[in-house]
């Protein structure tokens, strides 16, 4: 009887340490123009709302509507890193367009990513986190409607 608990025992310490060691997450800086320009990308967005990253000039501020995030995560199992990055990307962009319209705006200016909470500033990139199983995208920029 003392070797079925070893052996039970042994077994649930393998179970317990084995997700842990398949764990993966990096964080990974991908373009923001490679995303748009994608096959998927072309169909994501309908043009109503204009998009100004950090550090992009935009038109004038008519009226600010907020501050607004959107994080998107998504499954990775059997994609690439690119894939599931763009993926999650295009969801994120999705959800700001709609929020935008939503609140009667016409632009998000100051877009950056902030996966996990940091701030990442770029007009040309992105932060994606990917992992073994899931990856996300998280992005933050404030509606305004534009002149």
């Amino acid at each position: 009887m003392n070797k079925h608990y070893l052996l039970a025992a042994a077994v649930l310490a393998l179970a317990l340490a084995t997700p842990a060691s398949y764990a993966r997450e990096d964080v990974q800086q991908r373009s923001i123009a490679d995303a748009l320009n994608s096959a998927d990308g072309k169909d994501a967005l309908d043009g109503s709302v204009k998009f100004y990253w950090s550090g992009q000039s935009h038109p004038g501020v008519v009226q600010k509507f907020g501050t607004f995030t959107s994080n998107k995560k998504t499954s990775f199992f059997g994609k690439s890193d690119e894939a599931g990055c763009e993926r999650a990307f295009l969801s994120a962009m999705i959800a700001m367009q709609a929020r935008a319209v939503r609140e009667g705006g016409n632009a998000v200016i100051d877009m950056h990513s902030v996966y996990k909470n940091n701030e990442f500033k770029s007009a040309t990139q992105y932060e994606c986190g990917a992992g073994s199983i899931m990856g996300g995208v998280a992005l933050r920029g404030t509606v305004v409607k534009i002149k």
